[in-house]
């Protein structure tokens, strides 16, 4: 009778698991099937029909994941943010130096913009509506702008800089970077070189700005 139940145990737990594993592979696949339209059609495009047609799936099945369209994109920009925070955290270890890790990872936020380029648009609103810079991340992802504050005191810490100096300055670097990064998508035609030159040069000047 014990080795009955046990058997019987085993199967329920078994077959949660499986529920759960088919249940994170449904909500992955809205995921990716929205990402999809986004990149071949626009975020403006997209509606929860257009993507239960992409995956075979009915509009209710999708409704059953996220409650509308604006949760699906919220999702999606969480996601955003982590890819670019780990990108972020990649080129920060590369270096030792503050300055030097600064620079490399407004770097890598800039290739981000480009290669993640629905991402971006949805994290920093090029060409939407929303613009959701401020997101409840994971336990174990640190937002970008976080990382950037972090090695930003480490950067200045002889000067014992306040919240405000720390804030303007965060906020010319990303006003500077966005700034670039916005004229490229909506118009292109710059040269990637120039692009790059004068994103160095910019980001050079006010490191040097920050530390003097």
């Amino acid at each position: 009778g014990v080795k009955y139940f046990r058997i019987v145990k085993l199967q329920v737990m078994a077959s949660k698991d499986r529920i759960l594993r088919l249940k994170e592979e449904t909500r992955s696949n809205i995921l990716e099937a929205a990402l999809k339209i986004g990149k071949e059609e626009g975020w403006q495009a997209l509606s929860m029909r257009k993507i239960a047609d992409k995956i075979d799936y009915t509009a209710p099945i999708i409704y059953e994941y996220f409650s509308n369209k604006d949760d699906l994109l919220s999702e999606l920009t969480r996601k955003g943010f982590s890819i670019l925070s780990l990108k972020m955290q990649e080129a920060k270890a590369k270096h030792r130096l503050p300055a030097k890790q600064l620079e490399a990872m407004w770097m890598a936020y800039w290739h981000f913009a480009f290669a993640e380029r629905e991402f971006y648009q949805l994290m920093y609103g090029v060409e939407m509506n929303c613009c959701m810079t401020q997101m409840t991340l994971s336990d174990d992802i640190v937002p970008p702008a976080d990382l950037i504050w972090e090695v930003m005191e480490e950067l200045t810490k002889d000067k014992n800089p306040t919240e405000d100096y720390i804030c303007k300055w965060y906020y010319t670097f990303w006003s500077v970077v966005h700034g670039l990064i916005s004229i490229n998508i909506v118009r292109q035609g710059v040269l990637d070189k120039m692009n790059k030159q004068v994103l160095s040069n910019a980001l050079t000047g006010i490191i040097n700005r920050l530390t003097s």
